[in-house]
């Protein structure tokens, strides 16, 4: 029997669809009794020393078995004599991530016409109707670095280096998705994030699959798709991948790992076969979709998660 992780952290990533994980959470945690930890800081995720001895602190005191869920940069528990939780998270698509915060800032999503007003009352109207184009291509500062390097300090953590964009935030959060992370997904596949979430951790996700696919959910989850959403030119596009290419390396670094243990696992991927890209976008590693069978190994390598 694998030994149950009584902590586990979801420190979500911005338009990753955490609001659609959340939603999936709170009907998962009255169902298993768990303790869904969530926090109404939205917009903290760098913490000063204190802060976050502050937060792990009441993390750490939190009834147990829990998942504690926010917007928050990797959080290194053991620094401050803390048991190190169980991290888990999705990213997605860089450009598209970007683009759905652009406009979410600016529109909101279909919970209500007012939402936008709500949560950025003080943005000027010209701003707030801003072309994306020009935004990127006269780089104002919400098109350019380091607002664009929004994904790798979730991983990177919270050491000042870690959100400048460069080589050592990337390996950094590369070796603690190695070595703090059961599973960073993608967005792109998230029913497959599901399947797996369920099969290592099923105090917590048992039966997630088939609540995400119910109709009554899925018109929940609708509600929380940004409006108004337009796609840049291929020149602003292009610009936008120069600017992020440490994120998409560390996306693809993590697409590769996902791809990995799904082959690992006998999960064999349900993805349409993606459409040609324009020669401007980056071209993504080859991927196998072919399982490999090797399942003895399964329940040893959950148990050396579940005790680092």
């Amino acid at each position: 029997v694998l030994p149950f992780p009584s902590q586990v952290v979801y420190n979500r990533v911005g338009k990753c669809g955490s609001r659609t994980v959340v939603l999936l959470l709170r009907i998962l945690s009255e169902k298993h009794g768990f303790n869904l930890v969530t926090s109404d800081i939205h917009n903290k995720t760098r913490l000063t020393k204190n802060e976050q001895m502050e937060l792990i602190k009441n993390i750490s005191t939190a009834e147990q078995p829990y998942l504690f869920t926010r917007h928050v940069h990797f959080l290194n528990f053991s620094r401050f004599g803390g048991d190190q939780p169980v991290y888990i998270n999705i990213i997605r698509d860089p450009v598209n991530r970007f683009l759905s915060n652009y406009f979410f800032r600016r529109f909101g999503d279909w919970r209500g016409e007012q939402n936008h007003m709500i949560r950025t009352p003080s943005m000027r109207q010209e701003e707030r109707y801003l072309d994306i184009n020009v935004c990127i291509l006269e780089n104002y500062p919400e098109c350019s670095n380091p607002r664009l390097f929004y994904i790798i300090p979730y991983f990177c953590g919270q050491h000042p280096r870690c959100r400048e964009p460069g080589e050592w935030a990337l390996e950094r959060a590369k070796l603690n998705v190695n070595e703090n992370f059961l599973l960073v997904g993608i967005l792109e596949e998230l029913e497959d994030v599901l399947l797996l979430l369920e099969r290592f951790l099923p105090h917590y996700f048992k039966d997630v699959l088939s609540i995400y696919k119910n109709p009554e959910h899925r018109k929940l989850g609708n509600l929380t798709v940004t409006v108004k959403k337009t796609v840049p030119s291929p020149e602003a596009i292009q610009i936008l991948y120069q600017r992020m290419r440490y994120e998409y390396e560390f996306y693809y670094y993590v697409k590769e790992q996902f791809h990995l243990l799904k082959r690992k696992f006998g999960l064999k991927s349900h993805i349409r076969k993606p459409h040609p890209r324009p020669e401007f976008f980056i071209p993504s590693p080859l991927e196998t979709e072919e399982p490999i069978d090797d399942e003895e190994e399964d329940e040893k390598w959950l148990e050396d998660i579940y005790r680092r």
